[in-house]
């Protein structure tokens, strides 16, 4: 049985935002513009947010207003090309969409160097970087990595949260780290410079990919374990070996994942910040920080049930589902604060009041990314 992202991650959803937009940015289609129950059209900024901001993991839909994309502050996004579980032909097709709504967008661009980040900027224009959330559209066929590679794709996690023909995924019930083939993807990626992504990995999965990849690693959308206890985040042994090799945590603002263990309120940007802080605190530097908001523009489609009984998962979003909401395109789904790109700005004001330098700012939205592309993609 094939389950697909939107069966398989039943709360993976996330809305727009907050009644009062944050200074510098305006709503948009304010007749029809309901903030409480958006789906998915983030603020127009009225001037460009002052950072590079590389979004290391988020998703895209059909209804997405693409030709607002460079306008909401982000200068690159890190779209999730195809639904996970895939075969090979619906994932190509999905890829290959990216490159045609940035040939009819001209704020928008798809991404394939690091060297292009900055022109962006200048330009006021964004980055698509095509983005896989598993590998199963490898199936035992090795070149399709480079083939992919050469078509756009630029991140690769090897499984989507339950065990494939490469690792372990950190929902199922076991984790038998890489296998065979796996072993052989982490290889191939490492030889053509596809960044491998730990996210959604089993621990030990995650921690032999380190181990054998000869350049970094990222954790594109993942939360710290000893503040929340949640199985989609990651423990300290992870970060830490994460850092070592000079890869980049990309710490997320969806809710369930920080939600702190035994509160039963919406966590807000501060209980955000407190993740930034305790992996700034555990490896004595913020060089190896990033977000990956795991936002959408466009709506976040429904999910469909499987009539025949869903696998017995791990549950990521149980309590939040209880205590906050269980509307999969709600603000509320994202920490309060922080639930839309224009409130990326707070983001800022909040690591500045907490003693954050303007260089650490820099080097969290996304000057971290940009080194660790620098130092992979080939």
């Amino acid at each position: 049985m094939i389950i697909n992202r939107r069966e398989f991650m039943k709360s993976a959803g996330i809305g727009l935002g907050s009644v009062a937009w944050p200074e510098g940015a305006t709503r948009q289609d304010t007749e029809k513009f309901d903030p409480l129950n958006e789906k998915g059209r983030h603020p127009i900024l009225d001037r460009d947010f002052p950072y590079v901001f590389i979004d290391s993991c988020m998703q895209a839909w059909p209804d997405a207003r693409y030709q607002d994309a460079h306008r909401h502050g982000v200068t690159v996004y890190a779209v999730t090309a195809w639904d996970p579980h895939l075969a090979v032909d619906r994932a190509l097709e999905g890829l290959m969409g990216w490159h045609l709504v940035a040939r009819m967008n001209p704020g928008l661009e798809v991404v394939t160097s690091a060297d292009v980040i900055p022109r962006l900027k200048e330009q006021g224009r964004a980055g698509l970087l095509l983005a896989s959330q598993c590998g199963d559209f490898i199936h035992n066929h090795i070149h399709r990595l480079e083939a992919f590679y050469r078509l756009g794709l630029r991140m690769l996690i090897p499984a989507y949260s339950a065990a494939n023909q490469i690792c372990g995924g950190c929902l199922d019930v076991s984790d038998g780290g890489l296998t065979a083939l796996g072993r052989t993807v982490v290889r191939e990626c490492n030889r053509i410079g596809l960044l491998l992504d730990g996210s959604h990995l089993g621990r030990r999965s995650s921690l032999e990919i380190i181990e054998r990849s000869e350049h970094p690693i990222i954790f594109s959308h993942s939360g710290v374990r000893s503040l929340s206890e949640n199985p989609r985040n990651i423990d300290d042994d992870q970060i830490r070996a994460c850092a070592a090799k000079g890869g980049v945590i990309g710490l997320s603002p969806w809710g369930p994942m920080v939600m702190k263990s035994g509160v039963d309120r919406r966590p807000t940007l501060d209980d955000f910040i407190d993740h930034i802080d305790f992996v700034a605190q555990t490896l004595g530097s913020t060089l190896n920080i990033g977000v990956g908001t795991d936002m959408s523009l466009g709506t976040y489609p429904d999910h469909a049930r499987n009539p025949w009984g869903m696998p017995e998962y791990r549950d990521v979003t149980g309590r939040y589902d209880r205590f906050v909401t269980d509307n999969i395109r709600s603000p509320r789904r994202m920490v309060e604060g922080f639930s839309n790109y224009a409130e990326a700005r707070n983001l800022v004001v909040r690591l500045k009041s907490r003693g954050y330098h303007d260089e650490d700012v820099r080097s969290i939205l996304g000057g971290n990314y940009s080194r660790v592309f620098k130092q992979v993609w080939k």
